[in-house]
């Protein structure tokens, strides 16, 4: 307990700075290493003998995947908006107007079968489920960790992208609290010490977390970020998305027998200990900011 509290006493302050007053740069280089990170960890939970061959070009790939997003929706989706690194390099006129994420998106599939397809014969080939298990942690996962970076992207980002992080941390600390102070029912042979407690103590915590951003903006920009109702619509959509996501890892871990994902966060494990509810919340309030 005390390894896991001393993370988050010197974690989080760290990301407040990195997200809310750090250039988008920062950003960028965070979801870097968190999608590189995740995707190393989900493919080596996950590949089997012959999808070890996938897990580099995987890696690669997911961390890839925040400079793409920057690249396309920078600058308010104007796509101007170029990293140092990257703007003294100049793209061919033919590819200035090429959908840079779907153009990722399709390479890395292609390359993926095809190494399947050469492999064929080998005794330890690529199969189909180490090929969809690629795409998932080299493609999916990083798309839907990296609408973080999309959040910090908009106008008022400094706080929206805290919106994910309020929801998914309240969830999973009144989640925790609840279940251990009423829990009674459990909730599903997936995560044993899961109770029906805990998911409504979740659903308050979501909430509560999305109030609190709510209120931090109304004291940093003297302006709310979403009004009362759509934080108490969001933030139970929110909570429930998280619990699902928590969840959804979980199955993963069961069913290869992985206990933590990693130890890169003691106390916490992996990055996907950490962000597997983030990983489905960040996506749900990008789309519902899109709505509202």
């Amino acid at each position: 307990m005390f390894k896991r509290v001393m993370v988050a006493v010197l974690g989080i302050p760290a990301l407040i700075f990195v997200l809310g007053f750090a250039p988008p740069a920062a950003t960028v280089a965070l979801s870097m290493a968190l999608c590189g990170v995740g995707a190393w960890e989900l493919a080596r939970a996950v590949l089997k003998k012959g999808g070890e061959k996938l897990q580099r070009l995987t890696v690669l790939v997911a961390a890839v995947v925040p400079v793409v997003l920057y690249e396309e929706f920078g600058a308010g989706g104007d796509g101007k908006a170029r990293l140092e690194i990257l703007a003294d390099i100049p793209r061919p006129a033919m590819l200035e107007n090429l959908p840079l994420t779907p153009a990722l998106a399709l390479g890395f599939v292609l390359l993926v079968f095809l190494g399947a397809i050469l492999d064929y014969t080998a005794e330890e080939r690529i199969t189909f489920s180490d090929v969809t298990a690629a795409i998932f942690s080299g493609l999916v996962f990083p798309l839907m960790l990296s609408c973080l970076l999309l959040l910090r992207l908009e106008e008022a980002g400094r706080l929206l992208v805290f919106v994910p992080l309020g929801i998914s941390f309240g969830s999973d600390t009144f989640a925790l609290f609840g279940g251990m102070l009423c829990g009674r029912h459990k909730l599903t042979p997936v995560s044993p010490k899961k109770t029906v407690e805990g998911a409504v103590g979740g659903l308050l915590g979501g909430v509560i977390g999305l109030a609190l951003v709510n209120c931090a903006g109304l004291w940093l920009l003297d302006a709310a970020v979403l009004s009362w109702g759509q934080v108490l619509a969001v933030g139970l959509l929110g909570s429930a998305a998280g619990q699902i996501g928590d969840l959804s890892f979980s199955v993963i871990k069961r069913e290869f027998g992985v206990k933590d994902y990693g130890k890169l966060l003691p106390g916490h494990g992996g990055v996907l200990d950490r962000f597997d509810s983030v990983t489905f919340v960040a996506p749900l309030v990008w789309l519902a900011l899109g709505v509202l």
